[in-house]
């Protein structure tokens, strides 16, 4: 039997942005005008939705609250307070509810964040992406550097926690280069980095111009290298990788995507939210619609938007932790994922693979762990690819 699950991590997607980024292949979309009266009300309908069934037979508890898009810091504070309290109304707030908010420094006004914060959000994620100018333009971002550094700053003032984004392995970077613009953002003296090696996603504008060979990206040798002095610098500034691509203080990591790389439960609502929710001994896979007025009418006539929802059987949900869980520096506590997927893990792995894997210094495998190590988290999906049975 499945034990009662951890706290509940809710996904709240807001879909609208000012413009498209060329690498950007998320659910986010551009309109002339934002419907906030319509989307706050439907997203309210669709979060009272998902809770009359996640709270069978009692209220389940509330670990996190994430806003992401798109943009969702251009919601109205309106709907990011009335969607809080509806959340902590309709489960019950961990006294520590972790309120995350996403934003760009072009949609930070100080009127609007305080407001944010007014409303309970106690969490900014910037999305920087880069302090170099001339990178800012490639990557179509609508702000400076000195401007992406001042909304840092103004997020570091009024929030209690705050974190930045930022894209590496970009056309012609330097080694150097990055170690110094790493160094005068990690300066501003932020509690947590999510870094993210540029790729070239299918459908994107990156994409069309990949293929006309408008640009290249650095080899695979220069992006480890790239890689490689991220955790240097972040060191010196009292941060530690926790996950492959982030790196927090102590006692800062970012408690929702946690619960994403632990394998937790997590609702996802707003249009193209994807979930993993535990109904009784069943978990479940879920996905809204990704058009946000489809989204939308769907959830006005049925009192909410999904599109798909299948079971998830214990193999699948054994391969999905392995896959999410030895991103993560702790590893995987091997009863609760027996637990959670009722599957030993030893059961996945091929028994020499593994062992070639522990001699070469990529996983240990001790009786309640199996965790990868700094060399093999760099290689995770080739590891995978040969581990898994």
């Amino acid at each position: 039997m499945i034990p009662a699950p951890p706290p509940l991590a809710l996904y709240i997607h807001w879909p609208f942005c000012l413009a498209k980024c060329p690498y950007c292949d998320f659910n986010s979309h551009v309109r002339d005008t934002i419907p906030q009266s319509r989307f706050r009300t439907a997203l309210r309908a669709e979060l009272a939705f998902e809770a009359a069934r996640l709270n069978t037979p009692t209220r389940r508890r509330l670990g996190s609250i994430f806003f992401g898009g798109g943009t969702p810091s251009l919601m109205d504070p309106e709907t990011v307070a009335l969607l809080i309290a509806d959340a902590t109304t309709l489960f019950i707030p961990a006294p520590d509810l972790e309120i995350t908010i996403e934003a760009n420094p072009t949609s930070i006004e100080a009127t609007r964040f305080r407001a944010y914060r007014a409303a309970g959000v106690n969490r900014v994620s910037i999305g920087v992406q880069s302090l170099d100018d001339a990178a800012l333009r490639f990557l179509g971002r609508n702000h400076t550097g000195a401007e992406a550094l001042a909304a840092v700053e103004l997020g570091r003032a009024i929030f209690p926690r705050a974190s930045f984004d930022l894209i590496y392995a970009r056309p012609g970077q330097s080694l150097a280069a990055w170690q110094s613009e790493l160094g005068r953002a990690l300066a501003v003296g932020l509690d947590h980095l999510s870094l993210y090696q540029l790729t070239i996603e299918p459908g994107t504008q990156f994409a069309t111009r990949h293929a006309r060979a408008e640009f290249t990206l650095p080899d695979d040798e220069s992006a480890a290298a790239l890689y490689d002095t991220t955790a240097d610098i972040a060191a010196t500034f009292g941060l530690a990788a926790y996950e492959i691509s982030n790196y927090a203080k102590p006692g800062q990591q970012s408690r929702h995507n946690l619960a994403y790389w632990r394998y937790q439960d997590y609702a996802g609502i707003g249009p193209g939210a994807h979930g993993r929710i535990s109904l009784g001994e069943t978990i479940l896979a879920t996905r809204r619609h990704r058009a946000p007025e489809e989204w939308a009418s769907r959830v006005e006539t049925h009192g909410h938007g999904t599109v798909e929802q299948t079971e998830i059987p214990p193999p699948d949900r054994a391969l999905e932790a392995l896959l999410m869980g030895l991103r993560l520096t702790e590893g995987i506590n091997r009863a609760s994922f027996a637990a959670r997927t009722q599957t030993p893990i030893e059961t996945l792995l091929d028994p020499e693979t593994l062992t070639r894997a522990e001699q070469a210094g990529y996983l240990t495998l001790t009786p309640s762990h199996l965790t990868a190590t700094p060399e093999g988290r760099k290689r995770l999906d080739s590891l995978l690819a040969a581990l898994v049975k």
